[in-house]
């Protein structure tokens, strides 16, 4: 049974969209900064291996990428060891966007909390803090507990 009736995914659900929303009047959908992101995180990427890791088809990813580089967010550069292959990098602007979107979500939690007192705002940090390590525990060893309850169909029993 799920006693948070999934209330964390809905919160973040509603930072997301506010964030996201605020975004797109800079002229950056979820799509964009989800590709971004990726090139961020995978410096010298291509656009094949950038359609695989985020399930795109070779024109989709083509027509951001070139969007993104008419913005400002990435730039090219020929892959010196194949000379048929462009590698992706993202430009500083990418950076000023990722720090935005952090921005925005921050002013949505602090606006969230702010009818809570100062206690019960220290309770909630520290009860999320709980829940955080133990999510990022469970998905450095690639979620084996959750994995194992999923595939018996059940809940189970927390481990202790």
């Amino acid at each position: 049974m799920d006693i948070t009736d999934r209330k964390i995914s809905k919160i973040a659900r509603g930072a997301r969209r506010f964030s996201t929303r605020m975004m797109r009047r800079e002229g950056i959908g979820s799509a964009e900064f989800d590709f971004i992101i990726t090139v961020r995180h995978h410096p010298g990427i291509t656009q094949a291996e950038l359609c695989q890791k985020l399930d795109l088809d070779k024109g989709a990813a083509a027509r951001l990428s070139t969007r993104l580089e008419e913005k400002g967010y990435l730039r090219r550069e020929d892959d010196p060891k194949d000379g048929r292959r462009q590698l992706l990098f993202a430009t500083e602007r990418s950076e000023e966007l990722r720090n935005s979107k952090s921005h925005l979500e921050g002013l949505f939690y602090e606006w969230l909390v702010e009818d809570l007192s100062q206690g019960e705002q220290e309770e909630l940090a520290r009860l999320l803090g709980i829940l955080e390590e133990k999510c990022q525990s469970e998905r450095r060893e690639h979620f084996p507990t959750v994995t194992r309850r999923a595939q018996e169909g059940t809940g189970g029993e927390p481990d202790r």
